[in-house]
């Protein structure tokens, strides 16, 4: 047995007992999760996270522990921007706060079994046509940009998006939650309720920012170890770091920018790999080089919203 496999099946175990402990703490039906609750499990996400980069450091190496360590952070604070859009989905379909928890475990393991699939067919796609990195580089660049430039008229809509369109074309939806059911029967037809829409929309919003996280870990490392044990760890700690923050990501004015700025130093070095590579030839070098970047600019962003507020940033609303 190969040291890759021997990791795989430890990240497995590790894996299953921590979303054994997530469910009976978080998953309970019409339980309201607290902000002191959310910080403890968000702290057993990102030390259970941590703590297998350290396992890797040890068993596999520092080079492909600072690689998984460099893709968990950038995932990381990729997902902040996941949670502005999930307050938006669950404030337009009015979910109640005691269906938040069950409504988002079910909607993010949708999305890890959807990025499991993304994540193959890339490094399906990588491993056969290396030119594809030039591919994602320059959608970096421009995802980066237009983040970087990204007014507040732009903000997400769901009753008026395109995924929503569909699945009201698809399924007969009723308009209440059901109780916390996804769907009901009534007068003898199956309804899906609105909190099966927000699960969809959930699952499929998060695969749209796969769009930009996926292409971004390539630009770290090609490790399909790296991309999946960064990316899983990253998605299924989203859930607390959402009862978390929730109340304050909008006070974060200026994360936006800092992650399209990681994005687009990405974008630059997938494009200029030949010259990286002559000017810093340490693969171990470069991606403690990335790591820095991506600490200063989360950092520095999230430090800069907090000293420099947006003027007439409207007060946060928590439903």
């Amino acid at each position: 047995m190969s040291k890759d496999q021997i990791t795989y099946i430890v990240f497995g175990v590790v894996l299953l007992m921590a979303l054994l402990f997530d469910l009976g703490l978080l998953s309970k039906k019409g339980k309201t999760i607290t902000i002191k609750q959310a910080l403890y499990q968000t702290l057993f996400w990102v030390v259970l996270a941590l703590g297998f980069g350290v396992f890797m450091w040890v068993y596999e190496g520092p080079d492909l522990a600072l690689q998984y360590i460099s893709g968990y952070l950038m995932e990381w604070s990729l997902s902040v921007d996941n949670i502005f859009v999930f307050i938006v989905i669950f404030s337009s379909f009015a979910v109640k706060e005691k269906h938040y928890g069950r409504i988002l475990l079910i909607g993010i393991l949708m999305a890890v079994i959807f990025r499991v699939i993304f994540i193959t067919v890339g490094v399906a796609l990588v491993n056969q046509f290396h030119e594809v990195l030039y591919v994602f580089g320059v959608f970096l660049l421009y995802t980066g940009f237009k983040m970087f430039t990204a007014t507040e008229d732009e903000e997400f809509e769901p009753h008026e998006s395109k995924v929503y369109k569909f699945i009201s074309r698809i399924f007969p939806l009723a308009p209440h939650d059901g109780n916390g059911k996804l769907w009901v029967m009534e007068n003898g037809k199956k309804l899906y309720t609105t909190l099966f829409v927000v699960v969809i929309m959930l699952a499929f919003i998060d695969l749209v920012f796969a769009l930009d996280s996926i292409p971004a870990i390539m630009g770290i490392s090609q490790d399909k170890l790296v991309i999946y044990t960064s990316n899983i760890f990253a998605v299924l700690g989203l859930r607390s770091l959402f009862f978390l923050l929730r109340s304050a990501v909008s006070k974060f004015d200026y994360l936006q920018q800092g992650i399209a700025i990681v994005l687009g130093f990405i974008g630059i070095k997938m494009l200029a790999e030949n010259w990286v590579s002559l000017l810093v030839p340490d693969k171990t070098v470069q991606v403690i080089i990335s790591l820095g970047v991506i600490l200063v600019c989360i950092a520095g962003s999230i430090v800069y919203s907090i000293y420099t507020p947006k003027k007439g940033s409207p007060s946060d609303v928590v439903n």
